[in-house]
């Protein structure tokens, strides 16, 4: 093991050359997938596929790790600002970046070894769930909620672990088809959700752990599938919708039907809402 991994060897003997012959994605690269790639990076990740289609400016200053004045002022491509990141972290990783929605890159994607979504839509979560399950992928969800109208707020959020013959999201009831019908119809309203910094390290911290139990040795403990964060209370608990599920078999990824490539068509995006 070399000096620059010597503090981590409780990990195990091989878990140097593990992590650099992992090849992770990360879609959505703002708030969570920032913090993603930076952690993954100094724990020696060593191949990154990085999928955003957006462009930084000032409003993500406020949670965007890596993003300076200038890079904000310049709005430059999300991609460009991590794989800089990345590379001042790691100089040895291969990094691919993807300035475009990832059902246009899909075939870059299939041999990532674990996918990270850290995206804001049921949707986006939906179709990239469907895709990591296809390929065998474990995915991991990422994401966080400011709730209320006017103070006292409430901050949730949960890291939920999809992996093929384990439960899905449809299955702990955090996509359903309301959810998506109502989204649709809220497609194209102006303003974006509260998105705030110290929620988003927390959780990303919870699913690099999750990752880190996934790939190493260093823990006989399965991750959970489910982890819920009380933003108020500063807690994070498996969530109670695990006890349901126990022996619980997915019938929403079950079959033939449910592996290998995928068309993404129009029917699969939302609809805008439409105006009187």
């Amino acid at each position: 093991m070399t000096e620059r991994h010597v503090r981590q060897s409780f990990l195990g003997p091989h878990s140097e050359e593990i992590l650099a012959h992992t090849e992770v994605t990360i879609v959505g690269l703002c708030g969570g997938g920032s913090h993603l790639a930076q952690q993954l990076a100094h724990i020696g990740v060593g191949r990154f596929n990085l999928v955003d289609f957006d462009r930084a400016d000032v409003s993500n200053s406020n949670r965007m790790v890596g993003l300076d004045a200038a890079a904000a002022a310049r709005k430059d491509r999300k991609v460009d600002v991590i794989r800089e990141r990345i590379l001042a972290i790691q100089p040895g990783a291969q990094v691919a970046i993807f300035a475009a929605p990832w059902q246009e890159v899909s075939d870059a994607l299939k041999f990532s070894d674990v996918i990270f979504g850290a995206v804001d839509s049921y949707r986006a979560r939906d179709e990239l769930e469907r895709f990591a399950r296809r390929y065998l992928i474990p995915y991991l969800d990422l994401g966080m909620d400011v709730h209320g109208d006017q103070a006292p707020y409430t901050i949730t959020g949960q890291v939920i672990l999809s992996v093929p013959e384990g439960p899905c999201l449809r299955c702990f009831g955090f996509i359903t088809e309301h959810r998506l019908t109502e989204e649709a119809q809220r497609y194209g309203a102006a303003g974006g959700r509260p998105q705030v910094i110290w929620p988003n390290g927390t959780l990303a911290s919870t699913a690099v752990a999750k990752f880190m139990q996934l790939v190493t040795p260093w823990s006989l403990d399965r991750p959970a599938f489910y982890t819920e964060y009380d933003g108020n209370r500063l807690t994070l608990m498996p969530s109670r919708k695990l006890q349901a599920l126990q022996g619980h078999r997915c019938p929403h990824f079950d079959g033939p039907l449910a592996l290998g490539d995928v068309v993404w068509g129009q029917a699969d995006r939302p609809v805008p809402a439409s105006t009187p």
